[in-house]
């Protein structure tokens, strides 16, 4: 009988990146639209906005399913009864 795993599933590195790219890109368009539009604001927003869709990503990412059934195998018991 094996015991679960319960050692974190993901990678570090990734969930660092797709918070550094999240800031990274929407910062830039916050800067493209502070260029375009004479503000100075909407690079913050951006900044912060990207950040939060980083975080949101890591944790959508990095969040086990409980939906999940734990053996692939019992999919169909169900439909074949």
């Amino acid at each position: 009988m094996s015991q679960p795993d319960d050692s974190p599933k993901g990678d570090p590195w990734r969930a660092f990146g797709y918070i550094v790219a999240g800031v990274a890109f929407y910062g830039f368009l916050g800067w493209l639209a502070d260029r375009w539009l004479d503000t100075h604001f909407l690079v913050a927003i951006g900044v912060v906005l990207g950040a939060a869709l980083g975080i949101y990503m890591t944790v959508a990412r990095f969040t086990p399913d409980d939906a999940a059934p734990q053996n692939p195998t019992d999919t169909h018991s169900q439909d074949t009864e």
